[in-house]
């Protein structure tokens, strides 16, 4: 059964930097690609970030230049760097597969990022 735990969010000025986090069991981690998505309080959940099993890399336009996703094969980790961070950033983060995702979701991460 897949588990996938966020973690690495909090509360930051905007300009700020986090550093998620998201530890994957229960799947064959290394041949699937892999995103950050992200929820915002009344707005339907949006994929901002994905890394492919190549390591190439693909960002939403709200995002580029200021996120980078990587991952960690050995660890079954997929990280978010998130510098120069808005308040328009702040919502839930979670990791999944891109293509089907799981229909379980982890609990996600908050980032919350104040003017």
């Amino acid at each position: 059964q897949v588990q996938l735990v966020e973690s690495g969010g909090g509360l930051v000025q905007a300009g700020g930097s986090l550093r998620l986090s998201c530890e994957v069991s229960g799947s064959m981690f290394r041949i699937y690609a892999w995103g950050w998505y992200r929820q915002a309080p009344g707005k339907q959940r949006e994929l901002v970030a994905t890394v492919a099993s190549a390591l190439s890399t693909n960002y939403a336009d709200s995002v580029k230049g200021r996120f980078a996703i990587s991952r960690d094969n050995a660890k079954n980790t997929v990280y978010l760097q998130m510098n120069g961070l808005k308040p328009e950033d702040t919502a839930f983060y979670y990791c999944n597969r891109v293509a089907r995702p799981y229909d379980y979701w982890g609990q996600g991460t908050q980032v919350t990022v104040s003017s």
